[in-house]
């Protein structure tokens, strides 16, 4: 018996809509990275991106647990002194399509192959989608 390793471009890739309503960021965001990096597949490849195409729609009503509005912060490097930061309730207010993709970018892995899997991932912050050509099947996480 020999171990099956699946080669680039063998994986036939689907797509999947997330509807991010009422879920936890955290909880979500690791769903999603399982789909992106294909875990979900008995094919399952660790050098070779077997995973599916995810769009997130609803990105503005996902909760946090607790204070974590008011008191989780955000901080970047913008190359002049000092950080840039904001809490997660203005940032859910400016761009809340971030606050998934972020969550999913550091669940992935740091390398090329975690980067083209984060390529393969689409938030939008409404209800609408510009991927209904894809015909991407409805996904129901937490089930």
């Amino acid at each position: 018996m020999k171990t099956f390793m699946a080669k680039t471009g063998e994986v036939e890739q689907r797509w999947w809509v997330v509807d991010a309503a009422d879920h936890r960021v955290g909880r979500l965001a690791s769903e999603i990275a399982m789909i992106l990096m294909g875990k979900h597949r008995p094919t399952y490849t660790p050098h070779v991106d077997t995973g599916d195409h995810v769009v997130v729609i609803n990105a503005e009503k996902v909760e946090f647990g607790g204070k974590k509005w008011q008191q989780k912060v955000y901080r970047w490097y913008t190359g002049y002194m000092g950080l840039r930061s904001e809490t997660a309730e203005h940032r859910r207010d400016r761009r809340p399509e971030l606050i998934i993709e972020e969550a999913v970018r550091r669940m992935l892995p740091k390398s090329r192959l975690g980067r083209v899997m984060l390529d393969k991932l689409k938030v939008y912050a409404g209800p609408e989608h510009p991927h209904q050509a894809q015909q991407p099947a409805p996904l129901k996480l937490g089930v």
